[in-house]
């Protein structure tokens, strides 16, 4: 029980009864794994194609701030469907749910990999997107369901790094192929694997949970569409707006964003009196729950920021290829898993702070270094900087998720994994939104093409700047998360 200090009853889910102190139940352990590895897979896409982008504005002849919608659009999608994965996995089965998005995400794979241009390209990591929605909620709720409370620590280590590690290791296994073959490929080669993990779903995967009879509001989900949507497209425009290359201006649809936000909200609240909301508002009474959500959203506003603006930077202002860009990435992701280990661990026994306080410290830290970026940095200071990073993250991540949805009576916590899963990839359209435009306005790169390098050295210091302005918030959050650990 987290002690909150405050009126809002906040009661932990108990673990299982299974009899086995603090062993999983027979079969869990496959299921978590095979969760995991799913996620692992699909999650992989989020910024598979970031080092693919300077070849993309090349071989397409478009914008930098056109380009970062082969993430962004990815990552909104995701932020408008996750509301729903609430309702989702209250009303289906967990093998309907898993089989019905691997499906969607291998349909999403085909096209692009078939895709002549950036429409369809488009449309392909859109689809992508839409069955990829539901595997994070879908983990970590059933995660928390399934493990034991002595050991719960560990598991949503391990189950909330794979967010961080699989978007982590999307641009080396991207930098690798496309030193040898063109950006097709980034797709290609996922099509069996995606068709691997949904033959494995099909025969080892079972149901754990009873479907409730309720129904999809669909005016919730055209809110949420509308409001997010909008919202993220006006912090996209901020960039080329300075410029004078946008037809509109960007507090227009940010405006109309926040405006379908708040709808949205106001509808939930509505719903919520007769359970059909669907995102229940009384997550948010509980404070561990808002906080953590706060400090996470900063966190990934800029880790999937970085992983949109560090390949454009090494590209432009160190000269290394693809190849080593791609190898570049990979120590990040090893980084990721051992530390989210051990921090489950730190968590078990000590709760949260001592994880999250240095974490946040040293990952605002590592962005005013990134800010110290020229034509000198070698690419083996940038890595170790990186490196730092990705370690600061990891301490932050596990710890985060698991006192938000501890704070959460059993019943709200499928709500609370959609909100939770909701705001970081929202947090990640933003941060590649912003981080873009801070790199545009750095650079003037509004034109098409490859920057120089003094317009990299430029870009880099506009848009880590912005970051470490940003991360300074996630310094301040911690200190006000709940100091009890879970027990």
């Amino acid at each position: 029980m987290i002690n909150e200090g405050t009126t809002t009853s906040t009661v932990e889910t108990p673990a299982p009864d299974t009899g086995r102190g603090d062993r999983l139940a027979p079969g869990d352990g496959l299921i978590i794994g095979l969760l995991m590895a799913s996620a692992s897979v699909v999650l992989l896409n989020e910024m598979l194609l970031g080092v693919a982008l300077p070849t993309l504005i090349i071989d397409l002849g478009i914008t930098p701030s056109i380009g970062q919608w082969v993430t962004t659009a990815y990552l909104l999608t995701m932020a408008v469907l996750i509301p729903a994965t609430g309702f989702i996995m209250r009303r289906y089965q967990l093998r309907t749910i898993f089989l019905t998005a691997m499906s969607l995400f291998t349909v999403g794979t085909t096209v692009g990999a078939l895709a002549p241009g950036i429409e369809l390209l488009l449309a392909g990591r859109i689809i992508q997107a839409v069955g990829t929605a539901v595997f994070v909620p879908l983990l970590i709720t059933t995660t928390m369901r399934l493990a034991p409370a002595s050991r719960r620590g560990r598991l949503m280590a391990l189950a909330t790094a794979i967010p961080g590690i699989a978007p982590a290791l999307g641009p080396a296994l991207a930098g690798i192929v496309l030193s040898q073959l063109n950006w097709r490929w980034l797709f290609i080669l996922m099509l069996p694997i995606a068709i691997t993990a949904l033959a494995m779903g099909a025969a080892k995967l079972r149901n754990i949970t009873t479907p409730e009879p309720i129904t999809l509001d669909i005016l919730s989900l055209l809110l949420s569409a509308t409001g997010f949507g909008a919202l993220v497209y006006g912090l996209s425009l901020i960039g080329e707006a300075v410029s004078g290359h946008t037809p509109i201006a960007p507090w227009l649809p940010i405006a109309i964003g926040l405006a379908g936000v708040t709808a949205f909200v106001w509808r939930q609240i509505v719903l919520q009196r007769d359970r059909g909301a669907l995102l229940d508002m009384r997550i948010f009474g509980a404070r561990s729950f808002v906080v953590s959500s706060l400090v996470m959203f900063v966190v990934c506003v800029n880790g999937f920021g970085t992983l949109i603006v560090l390949p454009l930077v090494l590209t432009a202002v160190t000269g290394i290829g693809t190849f080593a860009l791609g190898l570049f990435m990979v120590p990040g992701g090893v980084i990721i898993t051992i530390v989210s280990a051990l921090s489950g661990r730190v968590y078990d026994r000590y709760g949260p702070l001592p994880l999250a306080i240095p974490g946040a410290i040293i990952l605002t830290a590592t962005f005013w270094l990134f800010t110290r970026i020229d034509e000198g940095t070698s690419v083996w200071t940038i890595l170790t900087i990186y490196l730092v990073m990705s370690g600061a993250q990891a301490l932050i991540w596990g710890p985060m998720t698991t006192t938000a949805l501890a704070s959460l009576r059993a019943e709200l916590q499928p709500h609370g994994s959609a909100a939770f899963g909701t705001i970081q990839q929202l947090a990640g359209a933003v941060g590649g939104a912003i981080l873009v435009s801070a790199y545009t306005i750095g650079a003037d790169a509004s034109h098409a093409g490859a920057l120089t390098q003094a317009q990299a050295v430029s870009a880099a210091h506009t848009a880590f700047t912005t970051a470490a302005t940003i991360a300074f918030a996630a310094v301040l959050g911690t200190l006000f998360v709940g100091k009890n650990q879970v027990r």
